[in-house]
């Protein structure tokens, strides 16, 4: 089935111990796909363990039934494994997004700031500005932000929290988590600035500081 993507649609639209054999094979794939996504995406939301294994199941099992449900849609023009893991990583990115919402931090550690996760670049004068940067940013949700900026930036940007879930979640419009993040954006951004961590909007951008703004956005 590995080489005829449309195969599986055969076999799991099909009757019998084949297609018992392949809902079988199907199951165990997605469960390999969301233990992979999930570990990978976990350490940002602070979970791990027999939790995050559960989680994984959850996701696999959840994302087989819309799959399932989804099957005659598939025509073939990626690999079936390829169109499968959207599933799952849509199911684990909304049950990480529940978790984080019942669970939130609730500080940000300024030693190891989740705002700006890039790696390090290797140099080590991109590597200091990277980390004043993010000790700037950290501070600037902490002392600029109102809590209601602070709870919708730190879930939204920081911890990447899909925005349906957030919506959901806070009972609010979509509107309003959306002027919550972009407003905190403003602040953080004023006060980076402010602080000489950024250019005045008006002035032409130093290499430097272009490389910072993109640090930035990428938060």
């Amino acid at each position: 089935m590995d080489t005829d993507p449309t195969s599986w649609v055969t076999a799991l639209g099909g009757a019998g111990p084949r297609k018992e054999a392949a809902l079988l094979r199907l199951h165990q794939m997605l469960v390999r796909m969301a233990l992979h996504e999930a570990y990978r995406r976990g350490p940002a939301f602070r979970i791990g363990g027999p939790e995050l294994t559960d989680l994984a199941h959850q996701a696999a099992d959840d994302a087989m039934v819309a799959l399932l449900r989804k099957l005659e849609t598939f025509r073939g023009e990626s690999r079936f494994t390829t169109w499968a893991y959207r599933f799952v990583a849509l199911e684990v990115a909304n049950k990480l997004g529940r978790h984080f919402w019942r669970d939130p931090p609730v500080s940000l550690d300024a030693d190891d700031p989740p705002a700006l996760s890039a790696p390090p670049a290797g140099d080590p004068l991109v590597d200091a500005q990277h980390r004043e940067l993010a000790e700037a940013v950290t501070r600037a949700v902490s002392e600029t932000l109102t809590d209601h900026q602070r709870r919708f930036f730190v879930a939204v940007v920081l911890h990447g929290v899909p925005m349906d879930t957030v919506v959901a979640r806070s009972g609010l419009t979509r509107g309003a988590v959306y002027k919550a993040v972009f407003d905190a954006r403003r602040k953080i951004r004023a006060h980076l600035t402010a602080h000489g961590h950024l250019d005045e909007p008006t002035t032409r951008p130093k290499a430097s500081a272009g490389r910072r703004d993109e640090m930035l956005d990428a938060a």
